[in-house]
């Protein structure tokens, strides 16, 4: 802060300088507040950034704790051209299949050619749907080109479109077709008062998709897609596929997505520990102290999330491919795990998910538990943690502000201070010199 003294006009002191360093000596305790706000704000960083890694953990963790994750299904097909999808609701199961027929539009084909600009319909005609509700359009001046247009105007309401095909030089005829698939999809195409289009046309009938199970049983579809075939799974028949095509669709546990699925919760509960350990290191071990060396509530998370590998009636998980290493890691072995699941998928699953009562939940449960009671809002463990020290940082905050207005209080006293000295200095000098002035005046007398 800039001083407003006189600095050692008369005294020849450097007067400033002696109010900076008096003011040091003074902002000592000021400086000890923010040496403390600076740690404690460090800690808050730590500690956030342990409170949001715990929070997705949790998340991860409940999601691999849910029986239902555990019931998931993949679905595989043989056939060309074939293809299945698979929902929750899917179960084990396995069927033949043979395609009997694919879904395919209903399209009319125009007999007459014409060039696009011949009148070729009257001013209005009909298209006629299945359900043999008509619908008359406006054709316009009825040309190739206008007709085409309307009919494309209106597949919105009429279920049908229209295209020019050019068979020629300057010569074209008119195909018209439905804008879905199946056998509801039929229509006609016909002037408004029921004549012939363009010396009448030829029709491929559209057709529902057909597959047979055996046994007796056939499913068809509007669609390519076979929704629900059976409960959680779709089937596709694709371009590809020809009628007659074989093949099988089984239905089974996706245990490639199971162990992915332990295997990245074991990976987040490692990268975790790793973070507690860096920011609680000891010292004396490390070489360098963590930022919450002295925070338990970092130790005890830490404690918890190793000891979820025990405990419980569920016992050690070792069987089941997860295990500790010497460094208080987890260890995952992928075999293992499949070699248990494929044993009894259920006693696994048991192992993993949320029981009956706390006692009797799996590992993913336990994790589970353990992070959210850390990272819970407002409850945490780490979150009240997170709150006292933010109370820390709050009244440290105010003590340096209070101490901001206490020292420029005292710069200004010593700032008046030193500039009364130099000015009584002054004054003192001025009558010294006017004193030395008066005596060198007087007469001189000899003795």
């Amino acid at each position: 802060m800039a001083t407003s003294s006189i600095s050692g006009l008369s005294s020849g002191l450097d007067t400033a300088t002696i109010i900076d360093q008096l003011m040091q000596l003074e902002s000592a305790s000021q400086t000890k507040l923010k040496t403390r706000q600076t740690t404690e704000n460090s800690i808050l960083a730590a500690l956030r950034a342990i409170n949001t890694d715990t929070a997705a953990l949790a998340t991860k963790a409940a999601t691999l704790a849910k029986p239902a994750t555990w019931q998931a299904m993949q679905g595989t097909v043989t056939g060309t051209g074939v293809s299945v999808t698979t929902e929750g609701t899917a179960s084990a199961t396995s069927f033949s299949y043979t395609v009997e027929s694919l879904a395919v539009s209903h399209q009319i084909g125009f007999t007459s050619s014409a060039a696009l600009t011949d009148v070729v319909a009257q001013s209005q005609v009909t298209i006629t749907g299945s359900d043999g509700v008509p619908h008359d359009i406006d054709a316009g001046g009825g040309t190739l080109k206008e007709l085409a247009d309307a009919i494309n105007a209106s597949s919105a309401t009429t279920g049908v479109k229209a295209t020019t095909v050019r068979v020629a030089d300057g010569s074209y005829r008119l195909l018209a077709e439905s804008t879905a698939t199946g056998t509801a999809t039929a229509f006609t195409l016909t002037n408004g008062d029921g004549s012939a289009l363009l010396g009448g046309a030829a029709v491929r009938a559209g057709a529902d998709a057909r597959i047979a199970l055996g046994v007796g049983i056939t499913a068809t579809s509007t669609t390519n897609t076979f929704e629900d075939l059976v409960p959680g799974l779709d089937l596709t028949l694709g371009a590809t596929t020809t009628v007659g095509t074989t093949g099988t669709v089984a239905i089974a546990p996706n245990t490639t997505s199971l162990s992915s699925s332990v295997s990245d919760l074991v990976d987040q509960v490692n990268s975790l520990l790793s973070t507690l350990d860096k920011a609680t290191a000891n010292k004396a071990t490390s070489g360098t102290a963590g930022i919450l060396y002295g925070e338990s509530v970092a130790r005890d998370l830490r404690n918890s999330l190793v000891n979820t590998v025990f405990g419980g009636s569920t016992g050690s998980m070792a069987a089941y491919g997860i295990q500790t290493d010497r460094s208080g890691k987890l260890v995952f072995d992928a075999d293992a795990f499949q070699k248990a699941y494929n044993a009894d998928p259920a006693a696994v699953a048991a192992k993993f998910t949320s029981g009956a009562t706390t006692a009797a939940d799996g590992w993913a449960a336990r994790v589970a538990t353990v992070t959210t009671a850390a990272s819970k809002y407002a409850t945490g463990t780490l979150t009240s943690a997170i709150n006292g020290h933010t109370s820390t940082v709050t009244a440290l905050s105010k003590s340096i502000s209070d101490w901001d207005t206490r020292l420029e209080l005292r710069r200004t006293s010593l700032e008046r201070q030193y500039t009364a000295l130099e000015t009584a200095l002054s004054n003192l000098n001025s009558q010294g010199t006017w004193l030395a002035g008066q005596i060198s005046s007087l007469p001189s007398w000899d003795s």
